[in-house]
């Protein structure tokens, strides 16, 4: 019916344009994510489609799926190939056309609709591609699921029983847009530095904040799929750097900046400070903890010891649950436990009724942050950055490992700690503390400092941050010690930046 996927083609070839192609390692633990022409082709999209067809059958779920895509030159065409392949399969196809991630989730909701698929690299370089997946909302696919999924498509084993439709839906953006923007206005007028490095976000997140009463200054709001100026990720320094600029040059009440796929947010504060998003959670923690007292909260393994420590959440009796990093895990937790929200270091934030669905939405995240200004009239986002307990963090630093070995290469230095723990050597200086390794391993030393290794879920690459509650003195000896560790392994590279 279908020929097999194989995992290498030569472009430019009669068999590059006649079998479809897809690279095993693009099955990540729990989206999607390929470099298109190299690592898969159209047809291996359109296998993509026929075996993500197949599971939702499989999994019992009502063959309905939203479909949805991100501004890159390339992804319009990818998201045909997916939904030519999800029709053969015999589903029915809602395309909301150009959209953001979160935009897609609401639509599950919005149009009754129990499965998604968005077409997105999120913030991955150019020349990526990938597929955000779902069929039960609010979560989306993990391990178990991607792995089926997998082992369908790289089999061929589809059923192609037909009777698959395609509907789009137009004029969509306007409902998600009327859905954020159905509130109270702000009180506090509050001018906002909207960036959006030129990504989808440009279309939506100025004109969302703008109908809340935000004064508006756009950056990089025009749709650029060649990204001229970065990646729109706020978690890379570039665009951090540019958004303190900008807000120091006009006068800004605060930076928000949002991924090529608008499910994350970053923070700059009045003065131009780059604030962590795992700092920016604890923060709208307090907030949110103010009126809901007792509350659960999610944080991934990335995030600062602070949401364990900070006098006020204790005060407020919050409960935390580190849990591992990624967004289809931190949303399935959130679901799980019932909680208030969940925050990863990357910018995904979850938020749960009353405030949001359940699913990562970095808009309803820039609301949330104005929110908590408006709450607090007599203080800027510097004051309350301020009234933090005082750490020293990283960036989250990622040295380059093969998808192929970087979880065996985890693994090593896994168990390298944990023998050192068992020994009693130090790390940094101090006894270990502290070992987490429900993702990866976070080694806490007796004064508080640690140091974070773990396997990246979609890209080739490792993930590292450290931080101290003592100095940025201890929180370079950390990062010295893990990175030592992991130079025991010949596989790990360069990192894409460093303190």
């Amino acid at each position: 019916m279908f020929p097999k996927p194989l995992p290498a083609l030569t472009p430019n070839t009669y068999d590059y344009e006649s079998l479809p192609m897809v690279k095993p390692t693009g099955f990540r633990e729990y989206d999607a994510r390929w470099l298109f022409q190299k690592e898969i082709n159209l047809m291996g999209v359109q296998a993509l489609g026929m075996g993500l067809g197949t599971l939702i059958k499989e999994m019992g779920v009502k063959p309905e799926i939203v479909t949805g895509y991100d501004f890159r030159g390339y992804s319009s065409a990818i998201k045909y190939a997916l939904v030519s392949g999800l029709m053969a399969a015999g589903v029915r196809v809602k395309d909301i056309g150009l959209a953001l991630s979160p935009m897609a989730y609401f639509a599950q909701f919005d149009l009754d609709v129990p499965a998604v698929a968005m077409v997105t690299a999120s913030h991955n370089d150019n020349g990526w591609t990938g597929v955000k997946m779902g069929a039960r909302r609010p979560v989306t696919f993990g391990p178990e699921e991607m792995g089926r999924l997998k082992d369908i498509v790289l089999s061929a084993s589809f059923d192609l029983t037909g009777g698959g439709a395609y509907e789009f839906v137009e004029n969509f953006p306007a409902r998600y847009i009327a859905d954020l923007t159905d509130r109270p206005k702000l009180t506090r007028k509050i001018k906002v530095v909207a960036a959006c490095g030129n990504g989808t976000a440009g279309a939506f997140a100025p004109k969302v904040l703008e109908a809340i009463g935000c004064e508006v200054i756009p950056l990089d709001a025009e749709l650029d799929h060649t990204f001229p100026r970065y990646n729109p990720n706020p978690e890379d320094m570039k665009m951090l750097h540019a958004m303190a600029e900008k807000v120091r040059a006009t006068g800004a009440d605060v930076g928000l900046g949002f991924d090529g796929d608008g499910d994350r947010c970053g923070v700059v504060d009045n003065e131009g400070n780059e604030i962590f998003a795992d700092k920016i959670g604890v923060m709208l923690a307090r907030d949110l903890s103010n009126l809901h007292p007792g509350a659960t909260f999610v944080v991934d393994v990335k995030s600062t010891g602070l949401f364990n420590t900070d006098p006020a959440l204790q005060k407020n009796g919050v409960k935390v649950d580190y849990w591992k990093t990624g967004h289809s895990y931190i949303k399935r937790r959130v679901s799980e436990l019932s909680a208030l929200a969940g925050f990863e270091k990357s910018g995904h934030f979850f938020f749960n009724k009353p405030v949001g669905r359940g699913y990562d939405d970095g808009i309803l995240t820039a609301l949330a942050v104005c929110d908590m200004l408006d709450r607090n009239p007599t203080k800027s986002m510097a004051d309350l950055y301020r009234d933090l307990p005082k750490t020293w963090g990283s960036p989250t630093m990622a040295p380059h490992c093969a998808d192929e070995v970087k979880y065996e290469v985890v693994e090593r230095v896994v168990k390298r700690f944990v023998a050192m723990k068992d020994a009693g050597e130090a790390v940094a200086g101090q006894k270990i503390a502290d070992l987490v390794t429900v993702n990866g391993v976070r080694v806490v030393a007796e004064d508080g400092t640690w140091g974070l290794v773990r396997a990246s879920s979609n890209k080739p690459e490792l993930v590292v941050v450290v931080e101290s509650p003592v100095s940025e003195a201890r929180m370079r000896e950390m990062f010295k010690a893990v990175d030592t560790v992991l130079r025991e392994n010949p596989e790990v590279g360069t990192y894409n930046q460093t303190i």
